[in-house]
């Protein structure tokens, strides 16, 4: 049996932290649960102590911030894979048991992300991220993966979605602490060096979306600079095989400022918007990814397909099929 530490991180948000160990503990596959504490000073401590070896806490001595505390907690936990969670997202009984059976399936895997309910802070239902691939659960060759991540279509999602093994971890560099934002894709992208990539299209998290959560604390305008660097960085590491396809830098950028635009209009911030859109709304380049982007798992194309293989019929010959990317 594969050995999963689930690491939640925290600081000063009690209320959301306790939903988040009793999912925690309400695993249906054994699990090592571990808190690591940016320094709470709300009762935090005595909480997680109270609930005695069945949860390992680990205090820094001081904030080191998100990415700090991700790093700390899986330095202290035992597994061979971890489950990060934020505190204020929460899993679903089998999500340790399903990632476990489907890492089974492909043991050079070192990344795997399932699908997630989007909650307000009430916990009621407000979206759904979107199934890709096909069967329950597939797996994308390492050399395809950053070919799909530059073109988004290789899907990893937030940290409440995304499992890895501890020693790709270790190996990437754990997370950037120089990073604001971000640093959740930065990791997904250093670890995919090191092995294949699972995604099961299974509701197995719960992510919590609200004014407090990490994703709401940068501006549009610096979460779209980080993404243009992430995007450079992926463009560096896409497989030769790919090299001679891949889009130029400045329609990706141009793209992004596109995308980015659409979320400032969809919050009302119509100037921002039109300062992120300015030029690239001009660019045929991007808008082509953009349609690409949105349409993708609706288009079928010819050419330029990134390889993915349905984990659970390995036996049936006619299991491997392909996934769009242009």
């Amino acid at each position: 049996m594969i050995k999963f530490s689930i690491v939640i991180t925290t600081y000063n948000r009690l209320p959301l932290l306790r939903r988040a160990v009793e999912s925690a503990l309400a695993q249906t596959w054994p699990c090592e649960v571990v808190v690591a504490d940016n320094g709470s000073d709300d009762g935090t401590e005595e909480y997680i102590r109270s609930l005695g070896s069945r949860v390992i806490y680990h205090r820094n001595s001081a904030n080191l911030g998100h990415s700090g505390a991700v790093n700390t907690g899986v330095s202290v936990a035992k597994g061979e894979w971890i489950k990060p969670v934020d505190d204020d997202d929460y899993l679903a009984p089998n999500c340790i048991e399903e990632m476990g059976a489907a890492i089974a399936q492909r043991p050079q895997a070192v990344i795997c992300s399932c699908q997630a309910i989007q909650v307000d802070g009430n916990g009621v239902e407000v979206t759904r991220t979107q199934p890709c691939g096909i069967g329950k659960a597939f797996y994308v060759p390492q050399e395809d993966i950053h070919y799909g991540m530059l073109l988004e279509r290789v899907p990893f999602g937030t940290p409440i979605q995304v499992a890895f093994r501890k020693d790709a971890f270790l190996a990437s560099g754990g997370w950037d602490l120089a990073l604001n934002v971000c640093d959740d894709i930065d990791s997904w992208i250093k670890i995919a060096k090191y092995g294949d990539a699972i995604f099961l299209n299974q509701y197995l998290a719960y992510r919590t979306l609200w004014t407090g959560g990490n994703n709401q604390k940068s501006s549009l305008q610096e979460r779209l600079e980080v993404n243009m660097q992430m995007k450079e960085n992926i463009h560096k590491l896409v497989a030769q095989k790919y090299r001679a396809s891949i889009p130029e830098l400045q329609d990706i950028n141009a793209f992004l400022k596109l995308h980015w635009s659409l979320v400032g209009l969809r919050q009302g911030q119509v100037l921002t918007a039109w300062q992120i859109a300015y030029p690239a709304v001009f660019s045929v380049g991007a808008w082509k990814l953009l349609f690409a982007s949105v349409y993708s798992r609706r288009i079928a194309r010819k050419t330029d397909w990134i390889r993915q293989e349905d984990l659970f019929a390995a036996s049936n010959p006619m299991a491997a099929e392909v996934l769009s990317v242009v």
